[in-house]
């Protein structure tokens, strides 16, 4: 099976991103952007989702997180999307539900083709030391409006901002995980009746 890595560097006038990809790795990361809770909730993907994940970036910063945040979904999008290859062999939905104390999400992925977000999470707070909590919707449309996914994302209870927000990104890194892995029983073979994803 070749390799399914990718690095993709983003430049623009607001940001500079490199975001490298492996989806067959071993849940390893390495973060340097700038945006200490957003690197905690990436760290989650990776470990979760059993993917390599290394991401710098350089933002404006002094203005607020948004544009790094958006930009970063954009580019490990744009990076997983290269990562995926022809989808051929592969599982292409995943789900997962994920507990944190008293918090509960359900994260359902389709590697569609098609770029959709449904997100439902109403935060109790907004903010997580100091970080907009909005801008994890940012995050997520960057993400599957590059990487050409269905993402549905539905926190079912949960008091405690910080862990709704964090069994958000385990759902996620594991959901990922299934929609990627090979299906032996799918050697060769596109999962959809088109033919093509």
């Amino acid at each position: 099976m070749a390799e399914r890595k990718a690095r993709v560097d983003r430049n623009t006038l607001e940001t500079r991103i490199t975001a490298e990809i492996n989806l067959d790795g071993t849940g390893q990361s390495s973060f340097d952007t700038g945006v200490p809770f957003l690197e905690h909730m990436m760290d989650q993907i990776a470990r979760h989702g059993l993917v390599d994940l290394k991401i710098v970036a350089k933002g404006d910063l002094h203005i607020d997180d948004h544009h790094t945040v958006e930009d970063i979904g954009i580019t490990l999008g744009q990076a997983f999307r290269e990562a995926v290859g022809d989808k051929k062999g592969i599982r292409r939905y995943g789900h997962a539900y994920v507990p944190l104390d008293e918090a509960l999400s359900r994260v359902v992925i389709d590697l569609s083709g098609r770029p959709g977000l449904a997100m439902n999470v109403p935060y109790t707070r907004g903010a997580v030391g100091g970080f907009d909590v909005d801008l994890f919707e940012e995050f997520f449309h960057g993400f599957v409006n590059h990487s050409m996914v269905t993402l549905h994302i539905d926190n079912l209870k949960g008091k405690n901002t910080h862990h709704q927000i964090e069994t958000v990104f385990k759902a996620f890194g594991r959901a990922l995980r299934v929609a990627v892995e090979m299906d032996e029983r799918m050697a060769g073979i596109t999962p959809s009746t088109k033919g093509a994803l």
